[in-house]
């Protein structure tokens, strides 16, 4: 019995590990697809690349037919975590090293709680507060520092509108979840995105032809690994752990893909971008480990 216990906790971290360096390959996935694609060509391909995985995944699992009614939630999810998210994603890394904007993607937490408060109207305790307000303070300094203090790039907002996208669809998905099983709404909310990306397919083609061989791998690992294998293996961790312990993990993601991208870019994160990322993470990690 014991050995069965280690054994599925064994898969877990596997599963979970995997997970942080499919997501931390992402930022530098977009550095390099962009050399050949345009922010919106880049996200239009990644998820088609991410479709016809999940259309692949869902003929063997099998997927929930959707209700007529569910459709407009359906597109709404699809719209906040793969359309608008991306777009805003890929126009910001334009500006923004691989590095740090890792670090702005794991500030979603913080606007989950502002949108919960001003939106939701739900409680909201001071430490939280004083969490929302560290984290704020850490995304401002790394987006001041990431390319020195006198090259001040607006491209690292972009990225804070990514993560107060994603946040939004996180709060819509928590709250529909009930209603389909977690593979169905992964695979629904990929298809929906990428149907709205339809808008940017002129030209898709030309730069594909274009493109080097390295940069078209570089976007089929972002097509398969973060935007589908890495949704399957989170919703299996999750499935078997507690959010709010396992969640903690994801905090991992900005030191990886830091370390990643100094290998595969060359790139060395300044000094603000390291205290700043800092300060966001723990307000975040704060935040998640406050007792109900």
């Amino acid at each position: 019995m014991k050995k069965v216990k280690m054994k599925a906790k064994g898969k877990l971290v596997t599963a979970a590990m995997f997970v942080v360096l499919c997501w931390a390959y992402s930022p530098i996935g977009v550095h390099i697809g962009l050399v050949s694609y345009s922010p919106g060509q880049l996200a239009l391909l990644r998820f088609i690349v991410a479709s016809l995985f999940m259309a692949m995944v869902a003929m063997f699992l099998g997927v929930q037919m959707p209700k007529v009614k569910d459709i407009p939630l359906l597109f709404m999810l699809g719209f906040f975590a793969v359309a608008l998210h991306h777009i805003a994603l890929n126009f910001g890394q334009r500006g923004v090293s691989a590095g740090a904007a890792s670090v702005l993607a794991q500030s979603t937490p913080i606007f989950t709680v502002i949108i919960a408060r001003c939106v939701l109207q739900e409680r909201t305790t001071v430490w939280r507060w004083c969490c929302v307000l560290g984290g704020m303070i850490g995304a401002l300094i790394v987006v001041m520092g990431d390319k020195g203090l006198g090259n001040f790039s607006l491209n690292g907002l972009l990225i804070l509108v990514a993560a107060c996208s994603w946040s939004v669809y996180f709060i819509l998905q928590k709250r529909y979840s009930q209603r389909y099983s977690t593979l169905t709404m992964v695979c629904y909310t990929v298809w929906t995105g990428t149907v709205i990306l339809l808008v940017f397919s002129p030209g898709l083609l030309t730069s594909m032809l274009n493109s080097s061989a390295l940069v078209s791998l570089a976007v089929l690992l972002l097509g398969i690994f973060p935007s589908a294998l890495a949704y399957v293996a989170w919703a299996y961790v999750l499935s078997y752990s507690e959010v709010s312990k396992v969640s903690i993990v994801l905090y991992l993601i900005p030191p990886t893909a830091m370390v990643m991208a100094a290998f595969i870019l060359g790139e060395s994160p300044s000094v603000l971008v390291l205290l700043g990322g800092g300060m966001v993470i723990l307000s975040v990690l704060a935040m998640s480990l406050e007792k109900p």
